[in-house]
């Protein structure tokens, strides 16, 4: 019977939020309305001690009975009113979110606000669809606690969280005090990279080949210039010089023939190949032409990205293989 109540409420009380369940941007005060607190297995549990010892009472004239009585009760309703206070008047906003692969977990962060005089103690918080949160944390009077939550992501897109919940016990447990947030912060979801996709398609490759910067052909080593990649720093090279001649940084210097750059082309790839095959094959040739320090085109559809490289460039590219025909967050 707990058990079937508990679930009713937990489908139900998410309908009586404001604003019929639009997302909540910005700032958000847990006020009154937005606090909901019911008896725990333990405070049901005590309530049926408190009719114990008032039928006892009553039965045998037990004055002192009836004080424990109503003593115990007192109690039960001062927990009852700083259980609601330890979740009242908390702010709260949604933090930052990095872009992950699919199949990684994103993580979303919640800064839990306490600007009143009042300490709060074991506030709980996690997705509404965990039964029990795997965050507890602590907030100083006028301070704020940041909380990570961890979502595994399968597809990639754009990926909203679920409701977050909030609640507490504190401080005697006899009641579980509650509240749902509706954020509005999404994270983006990168396709998963193809495990053991052929190598970037270099000049000679076939069918599918490209041109490529003169990236692969070594011409020797020059002096170190500000903004060389430190992926191209000629490291034998380094360890063997003499600190006498001058010089001790030095890197590879390549010399291409008539086409200079790496184009990556969704078009090219073959047709044989499902779409998400291709946009992870494109992701993964990305990842490879960063981590060789090879300026790379990047073309998906209507999306032309001139040739270049660096973390800009990477995440351009990444974004719209995530989105490819999927509409933007709303």
């Amino acid at each position: 019977m707990a058990l079937a109540l508990r679930g009713w409420l937990r489908r139900t009380t998410g309908t009586w939020l404001p604003r019929g369940g639009a997302l909540d941007a910005g700032e958000v005060v847990i006020s009154q309305r937005r606090v909901f607190i019911v008896p725990s297995r333990a405070g049901l549990g005590f309530v049926l001690l408190l009719a114990v010892l008032l039928v006892g009472s009553v039965n045998y004239g037990l004055g002192l009975g009836f004080g424990l009585t109503f003593l115990a009760l007192s109690c039960a309703l001062v927990d009852m009113v700083a259980t609601y206070r330890n979740l009242a008047q908390l702010r709260l906003q949604q933090g930052r979110t990095a872009p992950v692969f699919a199949g990684e977990v994103a993580q979303f962060e919640l800064h839990v606000i306490n600007r009143t005089r009042l300490a709060r103690y074991a506030v709980r918080a996690d997705f509404a669809d965990w039964l029990d949160a795997r965050h507890v944390a602590d907030i100083a009077a006028g301070t704020q606690a940041t909380v990570t939550l961890t979502l595994p992501t399968t597809a990639r897109g754009w990926a909203a969280p679920a409701r977050v919940k909030l609640s507490t016990r504190f401080p005697l447990g006899l009641f579980v005090a509650w509240s749902y947030w509706r954020p509005a912060a999404q994270v983006l979801v990168y396709p998963r990279p193809e495990d053991g996709a052929p190598g970037l398609p270099l000049q000679g490759g076939g069918g599918n080949s490209v041109r490529t910067a003169g990236h692969d052909d070594f011409a020797g080593v020059r002096n170190y210039q500000a903004g060389d990649s430190p992926r191209q720093m000629a490291w034998r090279q380094i360890a063997r010089l003499d600190p006498s001649i001058g010089g001790q940084l030095v890197t590879k210097h390549f010399e291409g023939g008539g086409g200079d750059e790496l184009v990556l082309d969704f078009d090219r790839l073959p047709r044989t190949l499902d779409v998400e095959l291709r946009l992870a094959r494109l992701t993964r040739w990305v990842l490879d032409a960063e981590s060789r320090a090879l300026p790379y085109a990047f073309h998906l559809g209507p999306v032309r990205i001139d040739a270049g490289s660096g973390a800009a460039h990477q995440a351009a590219c990444l974004r719209a293989l995530a989105l490819y025909g999927i509409e933007g967050p709303a």
